[in-house]
């Protein structure tokens, strides 16, 4: 449905020049939920915003739906746009205008009829859950509140493709999730594609089906979840799957030591890949190596078959025995840390 070729866009400031994309391509199918994540200033916005050509690239295509938006007229762009909903951070409400006023502007452009637009505010504000609120101000609401107008304003012209640029990072986590909650609804229900960009995890795990990986300009990685997460190569995704540091327990911690010494057994944290379970390393070490060893913290999640996570384990056999078991860790590319020893 939508093909983005070789994408490449400057800017120039100053007489200086920064390249914000640099060859970009990716293909999004029909009805995907797809993330491009990654750091400020990775090129994300640009990217978004070249789909529409909010932001005109300086050489490449955006071809949706088998039409080069770059080829088209002033006239014809205008016209595709309108199946091209945008969700923003900030919301761009209108202050001046009610929730029902701030649905109905595009329908208004748009010149349909009183009736026709009182009916199709009404369903959209029944989609996002804001019946009651068709006259209140966005002062009077919320946050998410007035995303999910923005998402209904977005909604207005019956897009198929649906552009959310960072359109969580304003909410706290439990708006975060309803609002994400919300997307995935309107995705199964309208079947509308929806490409968001993001610089948290959290946000590419809770909704996307897809990922693209973003950074100084270029595509890194592209694929599904699982096969992102299981990527250990590039740091910069690195970065992103381990930004959550295992916290350890504060009464194991007190009684840790740095080095090994007599009585006191290792504390060996584990990163989880795609190619082997929980339940199959802590068979292996209690039947094949007869290692005891005792699970003291898991955070794992679980991608189709796949889990990905930390554990933490101390290993409780002799040294020779614990040795062993490091040596299985790393011959299937389990990356092991000993934190320390009790």
């Amino acid at each position: 449905m939508i093909e983005i070729r070789n994408i490449s866009k400057t800017f120039y400031q100053k007489k200086q020049s920064f390249k914000a994309l640099d060859q970009v391509s990716l293909n999004i199918e029909k009805g995907d939920i797809v993330g491009i994540i990654g750091f400020s200033g990775a090129g994300k916005s640009t990217l978004i915003r070249t789909v529409n050509l909010l932001e005109r690239p300086d050489e490449g295509q955006i071809i949706i739906n088998g039409k080069d938006f770059t080829q088209l007229s002033s006239k014809q762009l205008a016209e595709e746009r309108k199946k091209i909903g945008m969700i923003f951070q900030h919301f761009n409400l209108l202050s001046s205008r009610t929730v029902f006023d701030n649905v109905a502007l595009p329908l208004e452009l748009d010149r349909l009829s009183k009736e026709q637009i009182h009916k199709k505010v009404y369903e959209l504000l029944k989609i996002v859950g804001l019946e009651d609120k068709a006259n209140d101000y966005p002062k009077s609401l919320s946050g998410g509140q007035k995303q999910r107008v923005a998402i209904a304003r977005a909604l207005a012209n019956d897009p198929h493709l649906l552009l959310c640029d960072e359109a969580t990072s304003a909410l706290d986590p439990v708006t975060t999730q309803s609002i994400l909650q919300l997307l995935r609804d309107i995705n199964q229900r309208l079947g509308i594609t929806i490409l968001l960009i993001t610089h948290e995890m959290e946000v590419i795990k809770t909704v996307c089906n897809h990922v693209a990986v973003i950074d100084h300009g270029k595509l890194l990685a592209k694929g599904t979840l699982s096969e992102i997460i299981s990527n250990r190569e590039n740091p910069v995704i690195r970065q992103f799957i381990n930004s959550d540091i295992m916290i350890l327990p504060q009464e194991l911690t007190r009684r840790i030591q740095k080095e090994p010494q007599d009585g006191l057994f290792p504390l060996v944290e584990l990163e989880l890949n795609a190619n082997i379970s929980v339940e199959e390393i802590l068979s292996t070490l209690h039947h094949q190596y007869n290692i005891p060893c005792k699970l003291l913290k898991a955070e794992v999640e679980y991608f189709g078959n796949s889990n990905f996570g930390k554990l933490l384990l101390q290993l409780q056999g002799k040294t020779e025995e614990n040795q062993q078991a490091i040596y299985y860790f790393n011959q299937n590319k389990i990356q092991n840390t000993v934190k320390g020893y009790a």
